[in-house]
């Protein structure tokens, strides 16, 4: 009798239930810093990657403005030394490598997942943490003088000449790598355990294959970096044997460590664009992604091969000319499936109807500015011309290419693809296509010179150079100004579309996948029952027939 009296009051709050989501379920800073919530969690990591990204890129202003005038007249070289160590080390580990992950991964793997949260929301929260106290270490570090050695802490001058704060900068990447290995073994546990009912692995969106493979990478790789790292600071404190020489060490063999980790961590930071890239395709073409189980296997594929390659960062280091050969044929063969991906995202767009929204503008860059930086990959993997190049403006032109046309345009692409589902709020189109173009063109104008200028023999690292070179220089610094440019404009239509955004609606794209069947922003708990898959992924109405069909 008690229950019947009590149906109404149960019943009584569901009309209140669409504005509850997971930004106004609790206030207050407490409810946020405390938060076991992955979405929430994924705000904060954005806030704070946003906040490196800005320090990285500053510095990147300042290594540009130096090398406007051949002369080392704007900087001291050792302060110059600091500022590129700097802009490395921020932009490696506290930018390329947690942005996807970290924001995007920890925001839509669960919902992809239909399920409720990750396996271990409180280790997910110790990861930001953990990220973060890496930050407040390496900025320290900074505060204190800074760091000299380039962020690839080269020995013996890292452990051993450098006079700088090596130890504490090492520690903060050290610290911060515990962050990596925690959202990966995350991820991992929950895409195996947590999927829903029907979620098949052959039904799981590419954005999941693209972080499965990353996290992977994270969890077997990271681990190694650590311990090299650690090994630095023994030596540097201690006058423990490593790499020195003079007491016994070898060099090389922190170059060994160092790489088998730097390399396979350039696709911790490419792969998640990738599953980005995918989505996009999909959305923007209204298409199943052509050939889905290649591309999917792909994934796994660069996971496995990026670890055989890292000795062709060793070609002029005095490895055997057989070494080097294995690792010349091993780097050639992992872009394979990188190709894979690219031509079978071009045979998805191919007589498709395209719809030319901001995302897809970003996927299309990516797919440009990511082959050149991979075709540009493959001749410096052909030893006679990697002794040429190596440690010139070319490498950094190349590694850019992946790097800022790969990962941050696939950041870019999602973070407006997925802004409605976060915020619950819609950007201005019209300013986010041109900042988007404007970024298009800064990149190009700033790195595509660096190429040029690098096979004319010009050093990386240098702040001084020969007056030849200074008008690809200055077109170089130009470029940085207007990429400067194409960063700041989404910041500010972004921040106008928090405050006075039209309100985005469940689906704005149209798209398929779990992530757009729930309200914007997303309640707490996600989804109230959990969802049954009965459908293939990307199951648009084209997908039936043509070129969207199963392969």
């Amino acid at each position: 009798m008690s229950t019947t009296l009590t149906t109404p009051v149960v019943q009584a709050p569901p009309p209140a239930q669409p504005t509850r989501n997971y930004l106004n379920a609790s206030h207050g800073l407490a409810s946020w810093l405390l938060t076991v919530d992955h979405k929430r969690i994924a705000i904060l990591y954005l806030i704070s990657i946003s906040a490196f990204f800005l320090l990285g890129g500053f510095m990147a202003m300042l290594i540009r403005l130096e090398l406007l005038t051949p002369a080392g007249d704007f900087m001291e070289a050792e302060t110059y030394n600091k500022t590129f160590t700097v802009h490395g080390i921020v932009m490696v580990f506290f930018f390329l490598i947690p942005s996807i992950p970290a924001v995007f991964g920890n925001f839509l793997i669960p919902i992809m997942c239909g399920a409720r949260d990750l396996a271990f929301p409180r280790v997910n929260l110790l990861s930001w943490y953990v990220y973060l106290i890496g930050g407040v270490l390496t900025l320290y570090a900074l505060a204190m003088g800074g760091v000299d050695t380039g962020w690839t802490f080269y020995t013996p001058y890292s452990s051993t000449y450098a006079n700088s704060n090596v130890i504490v900068a090492a520690l903060g990447v050290f610290v911060a790598g515990f962050s990596s290995i925690l959202t990966g073994l995350n991820f991992i546990v929950t895409i195996h355990k947590m999927r829903a009912p029907g979620l098949t692995w052959f039904r799981m969106p590419l954005f999941l294959w693209a972080h499965y493979a990353t996290s992977v990478i994270q969890v077997l790789g990271t681990p190694v970096l650590a311990i090299t790292i650690v090994l630095v600071a023994l030596e540097r404190a201690f006058r423990f044997g490593f790499f020195d020489p003079k007491i016994g060490g070898d060099p090389i063999l922190f170059q060994h460590l160092f790489w088998f980790y730097s390399h396979p961590a350039v696709y911790i930071m490419i792969l998640p664009a990738m599953g980005v890239m995918s989505e996009l395709t999909a959305a923007f073409t209204r298409r199943r992604v052509f050939g889905y189980h290649f591309v999917a296997l792909s994934s796994v594929a660069i996971a496995v091969i990026s670890f055989l390659v890292w000795g062709h960062h060793m070609f002029t280091s005095g490895q055997s000319a057989y070494a080097s050969l294995v690792f010349s044929v091993l780097t050639f063969l992992v872009g394979i499936p990188s190709a894979i991906k690219v031509f079978n995202w071009m045979a998805t767009m191919y007589q498709s109807s395209i719809s030319y929204e901001t995302p897809m503008i970003y996927a299309f860059g990516f797919i440009g500015l990511f082959t050149i930086g991979g075709l540009t990959g493959l001749f410096l993997a052909t030893m006679g011309l990697d002794v040429h190049v190596h440690d010139t403006y070319f490498i950094v032109a190349h590694f850019h290419y992946i790097m800022v046309g790969g990962a941050v345009f696939g950041y870019m692409g999602a973070l407006h693809y997925w802004w409605p589902k976060l915020t619950g709020k819609m950007y201005s189109e019209g300013w986010a296509r041109f900042a988007a173009l404007i970024m298009f063109i800064g990149f190009n104008l700033t790195f595509f010179p660096q190429f040029l200028v690098g096979y004319l023999g010009m050093p990386r690292r240098y702040h001084a150079y020969p007056p030849e070179f200074q008008i690809l220089n200055v077109m170089s610094s130009a470029g940085a100004s207007v990429l400067a440019v194409g960063y700041g404009i989404p910041a500010i239509y972004f921040l106008h579309s928090l405050l006075k955004g039209k309100p985005a609606g469940p689906n704005p794209w149209n798209a398929k996948g779990l992530e757009w069947t729930l309200p914007s922003p997303p309640i707490t708990e996600n989804f109230t029952k959990t969802p049954i898959v009965t459908e293939e992924p990307y199951a648009y109405a084209d997908a039936v027939h043509g070129h969207g069909g199963h392969h």
